[in-house]
Formats: structure tokens, C-alpha cells, sequence
């Protein structure tokens, strides 16, 4: 500060530091977006907000920008095109850039969510496509189902028809075996028949079949003794699902009729007489309270059994 008469004069020059310091921070932020354009990057990702500025500065050089990327979509795009994460801007070569030929941005109907397709490079094999999302936790599982039943298929080489085609014989022979048997046991066998009419009706209404017409002519085939005729989604009706190339591994098969057979036997189970122990003085019962009445239940010869194992004794005894 001067003195000028009885006033105090800031002095000029005290601004200078202030402003050299915005210079120079403007100056590098400059400097990391043109080694980033000039590296040849096309898109860029960031775990932390880019911000406006290097948004409109990419976006002018034709350029993609992301910022408040999750690491773990950061870790999934460097392993599917080939990149690296890089915590400075001073040395980016030719190798810590990704591969990828074509990026496709697009939006999800609710707007979102912002999807990033990746196709691999030429000179990989098999072509594929990558997708990335803020829903990936919903896409990640039917994803790993479907590789798994690929290893299993490599694995084991017995398939049977898919399309719900296995399913509709089983529920055709459970329901056979119901009509021979008396008493509850009857209905409880003829429900789980019911339950395996579920997978065919949904494969029909995923696409928007009718669902009741395509189901009756499935039947009616089974009938006739077309054991591998499943849904076909491609003509909107059924098909010998062998010939079609549509399989499921054998392995899958039975694990899912034993997953699903022991969900109806817990069920089951808890259908149990319930007895109270007798006391050694016949006392009346309380006031207040109901006595309770223990009812014997009938069970079939065969309640030891799983339902499944009821199903196949007599399906593939000789």
C-alpha cells in the first residue's frame, strides 16, 4: 500500500501473482488436453468429472468423453479393448491406447443410462461385440448362463431338444403317471406335470406368440409321439428342435428338474401330522384355548421317493 495525500492506493502489482497462477493453471490444463488429442486417443475415459471445458474442447476435435466412470467399467473396457488406465497425460505412446475400431453410443428408453458397443479388432478371430452399461449387473448374468451351458456343452456330449421340447414330455409322461395312482398323491404329481407347462408358455409370450395356439399344437404333436418338437421363435410356431440345431446339454437338464424336484418336496414336506405328546394326567383342556385334533395322512408306498424319482421309475423302467 502507498500513501497519497490522506488515501491508501493499492498497488498494482500485487495482482500479478494472482493472475500468473491462473495462467499457469490455464496453461496446463491446456497442455494435458492437447497431449491428450495429439496422442491420437478418440475416446476418453475418466473415473473423475472431466468438466465442461475438456467436454467442448473433445467434443470440437471429434472426440468422445466420459467422466464418473466406475473403476470397475474402467477395469472391463481395458480388458475388452486392450487399453490401460493412465494416471498422467505426459507419456501416452501408441501401446496404452485401446484397439477398437467402432464405437457406438446409445441411450436406454428411460435415458439414463448410456451404452458403449465395442467391436474387437480385425485381426481377432471370432468377432464379438462388448456391452457396457450402467445395467450391467442385470446383462452380466444371463451372459455368464449362456457361456456356461457352452462349456458344459463342450464337455458333455449328450443334448437333448431345447425349445421347452423336453420339458413338454415330461410333463406329458408326470401326467400319465398321475392317472394311475390314487388318493392326493394324484393331484401333487399332476401339479408338478402342470408346472413344467410354464417354461414353453413363457418362451411363447417373451416374443408375443399366442401362446394358447402354439401350446395346443405342441400338444397335439406330442401326441402323435414328436418328442423333440419345441418353440420355434423364428416362424412363430414349433419345430423338430434336433433338426433345428436347437440343443440343451443333458447335464443342465437334469440339474434343473433336480433343483426344481427338490423346491416341490420341501413344499411337500411341510404337509406333516402334527401330534401333541400326551400328558400323564388327562387333564380338561384350558379355558381359552382350542384343543388341537392330530389326523393320520395317508401316504403313498412310494413318499419316500422324490417326486422326480416317482416320475422316472416308472417312465424308464424296462
Amino acid at each position: 500500500m502507498t500513501v497519497q495525500g490522506s488515501k491508501l492506493i493499492p498497488q498494482q502489482k500485487a495482482l500479478f501473482p494472482k493472475e500468473a497462477v491462473v495462467d499457469a493453471e490455464w496453461n496446463i490444463l491446456y497442455d494435458k488436453l492437447e497431449r491428450i488429442h495429439h496422442s491420437g486417443a478418440k475416446v476418453v475415459l475418466s473415473k473423475l468429472p472431466t468438466g465442461v471445458m475438456a467436454a467442448q474442447c473433445f467434443a470440437n476435435r471429434d472426440m468422445f468423453c466420459a467422466g464418473q466412470v466406475s473403476e470397475e467399467d474402467l477395469k472391463r473396457t481395458m480388458m475388452a479393448c486392450r487399453g490401460s488406465i493412465q494416471t498422467s497425460v505426459n507419456t501416452l505412446l501408441a501401446h496404452v491406447l485401446d484397439s477398437s475400431q467402432v464405437l457406438r453410443e446409445t441411450k436406454s428408453v428411460a435415458r439414463d443410462t448410456t451404452s458403449l458397443a465395442v467391436p474387437r479388432p480385425k485381426h481377432v478371430p471370432s468377432p464379438s461385440t462388448v456391452v457396457l452399461s450402467s445395467l450391467w449387473s442385470r446383462q452380466s448374468s444371463p451372459c455368464y448362463d449362456a457361456i456356461m451351458i457352452v462349456r458344459r456343452a463342450v464337455k458333455n456330449d449328450l443334448v437333448v431338444a431345447g425349445g421347452s421340447a423336453t420339458e413338454i414330455e415330461l410333463s406329458k409322461y408326470a401326467q400319465d403317471y398321475s392317472r394311475t395312482i390314487p388318493g392326493k398323491w394324484q393331484l401333487l404329481i399332476g401339479a408338478y406335470a402342470k408346472a413344467w407347462e410354464i417354461i414353453p408358455r413363457q418362451l411363447c409370450d417373451n416374443p408375443g406368440f399366442n401362446a394358447t395356439n402354439v401350446l395346443n399344437k405342441l400338444w397335439a404333436q406330442q401326441a402323435q409321439g414328436s418328442m423333440w418338437n419345441g418353440v420355434d421363435i423364428n416362424n412363430k410356431d414349433f419345430a423338430d428342435n434336433i433338426e433345428a440345431l436347437v440343443w440343451d446339454p443333458v447335464m443342465v437338464q437334469i440339474n434343473a428338474l433336480i433343483a426344481a424336484s427338490e423346491a416341490v418336496c420341501l413344499i411337500v414336506s411341510i404337509d406333516e401330522t402334527i401330534k401333541i405328546p400326551s400328558s400323564t394326567v388327562d387333564a380338561p383342556p384350558a379355558a381359552g384355548k382350542a384343543e388341537v385334533l392330530s389326523i393320520p395322512i395317508e401316504r403313498h408306498p412310494t413318499s419316500h421317493l422324490t417326486s422326480w424319482q416317482v416320475g422316472c421309475r416308472h417312465a424308464y423302467s424296462p
